[in-house]
């Protein structure tokens, strides 16, 4: 790789914190699950060493980075096969958005314990009966005398138990049109009236997902994060960096898993030759590490224009980076199991939980049907298929 695709301190970020994954691992992340805790000690020690607010401004204990050195930190922790999903979610959406649009004493309460990881935030978007369409969010604040109250409900919303806070996207009326408009609100999870059930999913993860009841929560007036007017370019300032995010994740767990398919058909002898000689099992791994690394250009491109505040660019960029990371990530995980036979299947390597997990990167934030037609309708200029 070469300095001008990824400069030298982005390097030396890369080597450390895969040092930093590597001392952890995958059993790590698999006796939490077990145990069903939290992986608190690989994110109070990734905080400790400023990985975890990386992409944070300086004068709030951040790194003064921006989403492509936090990117990297969350590739190198799954290639690792130990990844911390709440980096896509804590420091990505939630600490960007206050760091953008917050007044002076939110990102003085916030981003400090959010860049160490004292503190830890969770984004609340999804709907019931809105899935992917934002402009359907029935999630509601109004106005009881400089009070907001906020009601409705948000579902497979990531870490709430682990969380203190969580920025929700609500809508308000707009007073002059009478129209909904997509607003932020950071709302404490211990305040009254807030509700979150736990998910019982089959997905094999530390971090857990939940659905919240908002009923008539009484927020103060600086719970609002931005101009109430600004609307969904506030909302989109947090959702690019978590496309770019989540193709980290999915790149990191594809090398993870390409990384063990390497190493056993090395070593996996069943005639004379280790089966990685055999071109149906080595072009295949190869075609893997190929869409990965085709993936990781992509995502470095976005994170690049998104610091670079070509806002547009990034939207372009982030989502085709997470479509095409995403398919990598499966095929990689794929292969992998297929390449091990049965032996992918069992819990000693530690591959066929990852058959599940990739899915994630296909279907979440977004849906790889929803990207296309942002692709086909906003790059391509064809027309509008909803």
């Amino acid at each position: 790789m070469t300095t001008l695709i990824e400069p030298e301190e982005h390097q030396a970020l890369r080597a450390a914190v895969a040092a930093l994954g590597k001392r952890y691992g995958r059993e790590y992340i698999a006796r939490t699950v077990a145990e069903g805790r939290h992986p608190t000690e690989l994110w109070a020690e990734a905080g400790k060493l400023g990985y975890l607010g990386v992409n944070l401004p300086e004068e709030y204990g951040g790194g003064g980075g921006g989403i492509a050195e936090l990117s990297i930190v969350l590739e190198e922790l799954g290639a690792a096969g130990s990844p911390l999903l709440m980096l896509v979610v804590s420091p990505a959406i939630c600490g960007t958005v206050i760091s953008r649009f917050g007044t002076e004493e939110q990102k003085r309460a916030w981003l400090p314990g959010l860049a160490d990881g004292s503190r830890l935030m969770a984004f609340g978007i999804t709907e019931p009966d809105a899935g992917s369409n934002s402009h359907r969010i029935t999630t509601t604040a109004r106005k009881d005398g400089a009070d907001w109250l906020l009601t409705g409900r948000k579902v497979f919303i990531s870490g709430v138990d682990m969380a203190d806070a969580v920025l929700i996207v609500g809508r308000t009326e707009d007073a002059r049109t009478g129209r909904l408009k997509p607003c932020l609100f950071i709302v404490p999870t211990d305040a009254e009236g807030f509700q979150k059930q736990p998910i019982d999913m089959e997905l094999n993860a530390a971090e857990k997902q939940f659905e919240l009841v908002l009923d008539d929560v009484r927020l103060p007036a600086d719970a609002l994060v931005g101009d109430e007017d600004a609307g969904l370019l506030q909302l989109f300032a947090g959702l690019n960096p978590e496309r770019i995010m989540t193709a980290a994740f999915a790149i990191g767990m594809g090398r993870y898993a390409l990384a063990r398919a390497i190493e056993y058909a090395r070593d996996r002898t069943v005639w004379k030759a280790p089966i990685g000689a055999h071109q149906a099992i080595a072009h295949p791994l190869a075609q893997a590490h190929i869409d990965l690394e085709l993936a990781r250009l992509m995502m470095q491109k976005a994170a690049h224009l998104y610091d670079a505040g070509d806002d547009i660019g990034a939207g372009e960029a982030a989502n085709m980076a997470k479509y095409a990371a995403g398919e990598a990530c499966v095929k990689a995980v794929d292969q992998a199991v297929h390449t091990l036979g049965g032996n992918g299947l069992t819990r000693e390597f530690g591959l066929a939980t990852l058959i599940t997990a990739a899915r994630v990167a296909r279907i979440a934030p977004v849906s790889r049907e929803m990207i296309l037609n942002y692709v086909s309708h906003q790059s391509l200029g064809l027309p509008k298929s909803y």
